[in-house]
C-alpha cells in the first residue's frame, strides 16, 4: 500500500507519526492510562473488603504475576514496536485472523472501558460540587478528552504528566496519614479477615485471597499501553521494553505503599472493612472532611487523565487498523490520515471520541460492564500465547529485549488466566460469552472481507525505520522478512 516503504527487501511502514517522545514522556502517558490513584480508590477497596489485611499479600502476588505479563509485553513490543499494540503481536505470531479478532476485541473493549471510566468521574466531582453527577458529566469528560487528544503527542505527554502529578499527590496524602498513625500490628499485612454476618471480624480463607489476587492483578493493568506510542517514541525498539517494565514497577510502588499505609494506619480494621468506601472512611478518620473533598477532586482529575490517555491509545489503534487496510477505502483512507503539522491521527481520534460519548450516553452502565467484564482476561491470554508462540517459532528472535526465564512467563500467565476464567465463568458466565462473541466476530469479518484481499491488505510490514544512533547504525536493525503465518 502507499503508506509502506521497502528497505532491504522487506516492506516497512512509513514514519507518519511524530517520533518525538522521550522514554520518560512515554512512561508519563502510560502511567496516566494505568491511573494508579483510581485503582487505589476503586479497585483496592473491594479487595480490602474481601480479605482485610491480607490485601497486601494479594497485591504482592499480583505484582509478581504482573512481572511475568510485562515480560511478555516487553519482548513482543521490542520486536514489533507498532502502534497497533496487541493485535500487531497476535497477527504476526498467531496469524492474521487471530490478529484481527484481537483488534476487534481491543476496539470494542477499549471504547466500553473508556465510557465506563468517564462515567465514574461524577462520583468524585459530586463530592466537590453536588450538581456534577450523572451521565452528562461522563459525556463531557469524553468530549474534552477528545479535543485534548487532537494536539501533538508531546503536548499530551506533558498535560497527562501534570494530571499524573496531582493524582500521585492524593496517594501521598494516604501514605503519610497512614504511616503517621500506625495503630495495627505488622502481622495485619498477612492476616486474612472479613466481616461475618454478625458484623464481627472472622478469618477469611486463602482461597479468597487467591481470588482477590486476580482482582489485584487487573488493578495494575495499563503498562502495556506503552507500545501504542512506540512509533512516536525515540529509539523505541531499544527502549519500549524498559518503558513497560518501568511503568509496571512505578505502578506497583504507588499502589502498594498507600495500601500498606492504610492497613497499618486505620484506627479500626473492622470499620475499614465494613465501610462502603474504605478509603473515604480512612481519610475522614485520620484527616477531615476538607481533606476528603480535596482528595476526591484529585481522584476525579485522575479519572479525567486516564480518559485522555485512553483516547490517545484508542485513536492510534483505529488509525493503525486503517493503515493496515482493514476497511474499504472510502472508510479506511480518511481514518488513516495524519494531520501534517500535529502528526496526530485526527479523524480516527474523532471517531473514537464520538462513539465513546454515544456509548456513555446511550448504553446502560450494566451493559457496558457486561461487554468489558472479561475483555482483559482474553487479551492477556492472547498476548501470553503470542509471546509463547513467538519464542517457539523464532518470530520474536529479533527483539532487543528478551524475556528472562525463557517460556516461564507466558506459561505462568496462561495458567493464571485459565484459573481466572474458571472462577469467573462459575460466578457469572455472561461476560465471558459476550467477550468471546466479540472476539469471534473478528474472525467472521476477516474471512468475509480481508482473506480474499490478503495480498494487498493486512500485509503486516516491518516497523518503521528509527533514527540512527551515535555510531550511525539503525537502532532497530532487524530487516528480516516478516515470516508472518498466513491463513
Amino acid at each position: 500500500m502507499d503508506e509502506e516503504l521497502k528497505a532491504g527487501g522487506a516492506p516497512k511502514y512509513a514514519q507518519q507519526l511524530s517520533r518525538s517522545l522521550t522514554f520518560k514522556e512515554n512512561v508519563l502517558i502510560t502511567l496516566s492510562a494505568v491511573t494508579p490513584a483510581s485503582s487505589v480508590f476503586i479497585i483496592v477497596p473491594s479487595v480490602v473488603q474481601g480479605v482485610g489485611g491480607a490485601s497486601a499479600i494479594a497485591f504482592a502476588v499480583a505484582a509478581l504475576a504482573g512481572v511475568f505479563m510485562a515480560f511478555c509485553y516487553a519482548e513482543l513490543s521490542s520486536r514489533y514496536p507498532v502502534t497497533g499494540g496487541e493485535y500487531a503481536f497476535a497477527a504476526r505470531t498467531l496469524g492474521r485472523p487471530t490478529g484481527f479478532a484481537m483488534f476487534v476485541l481491543a476496539l470494542v473493549g477499549g471504547i466500553g472501558i473508556l465510557a465506563v471510566v468517564a462515567l465514574g468521574t461524577g462520583d468524585y466531582l459530586g463530592v466537590v460540587w453536588g450538581s456534577l453527577h450523572g451521565k452528562g458529566v461522563g459525556v463531557a469528560v469524553v468530549l474534552i478528552a477528545t479535543v485534548v487528544a487532537l494536539f501533538n503527542i508531546r503536548t499530551n505527554a506533558w498535560v497527562t504528566g501534570v494530571f499524573l502529578f496531582l493524582e500521585l499527590a492524593a496517594l501521598v496524602v494516604l501514605a503519610v496519614l497512614g504511616f503517621l498513625h500506625v495503630d495495627q500490628p505488622v502481622s495485619t499485612l498477612w492476616t486474612a479477615q472479613t466481616l461475618g454476618n454478625s458484623g464481627v471480624l472472622e478469618g477469611a480463607s486463602w482461597g479468597l485471597v487467591a481470588a482477590a489476587t486476580t482482582t489485584a492483578m487487573f488493578a495494575y493493568n495499563g503498562y502495556g499501553t506503552a507500545v501504542y506510542f512506540s512509533e512516536e517514541t525515540r529509539e523505541a525498539g531499544a527502549t519500549i521494553g524498559r518503558a513497560i517494565l518501568w511503568s509496571l514497577g512505578v505502578t506497583v510502588a504507588v499502589e502498594m505503599i498507600p495500601l500498606i499505609a492504610v492497613l497499618l494506619g486505620t484506627p479500626s480494621m473492622g470499620a475499614l472493612i465494613g465501610a462502603d468506601s474504605p478509603m473515604n472512611y480512612f481519610l475522614l478518620a485520620r484527616g477531615n472532611s476538607t481533606l476528603n473533598t480535596v482528595v476526591s477532586l484529585g481522584i476525579a482529575l485522575a479519572v479525567i487523565n486516564a480518559v485522555i490517555a485512553m483516547m490517545l491509545q484508542m485513536g492510534r489503534l483505529l488509525y493503525s487498523s486503517a493503515r493496515d487496510g482493514s476497511w474499504p477505502d472510502a472508510i479506511g483512507r480518511p481514518l488513516a490520515a495524519v494531520h501534517p503539522r500535529l502528526k496526530t491521527p485526527i479523524p480516527a481520534t474523532l471517531v473514537i471520541g464520538v462513539v465513546s460519548a454515544l456509548a456513555a450516553w446511550l448504553v446502560p452502565f450494566s451493559t457496558l460492564l457486561l461487554a468489558t467484564g472479561a475483555n482483559l482476561l482474553v487479551l492477556y491470554a492472547v498476548v501470553a500465547l503470542s509471546a509463547l508462540v513467538g519464542r517457539l517459532t523464532g518470530r520474536t528472535a529479533g527483539a532487543s529485549y528478551r524475556m528472562p526465564l525463557g517460556l516461564t512467563g507466558p506459561i505462568v500467565i496462561l495458567a493464571v488466566m485459565a484459573y481466572v476464567a474458571w472462577e469467573a465463568t462459575t460466578t457469572d458466565w455472561a461476560p465471558m460469552v459476550v467477550t468471546l462473541a466479540v472476539f469471534a466476530s473478528g474472525y467472521v469479518y476477516y474471512y468475509a472481507y480481508l482473506h480474499a484481499r490478503r495480498d494487498e491488505r493486512w500485509t503486516l510490514p516491518e516497523p518503521a525505520d528509527e533514527e540512527a544512533d551515535a555510531t550511525g547504525r539503525p537502532v532497530h536493525p532487524d530487516n528480516s522478512p516478516n515470516n508472518v503465518p498466513t491463513v
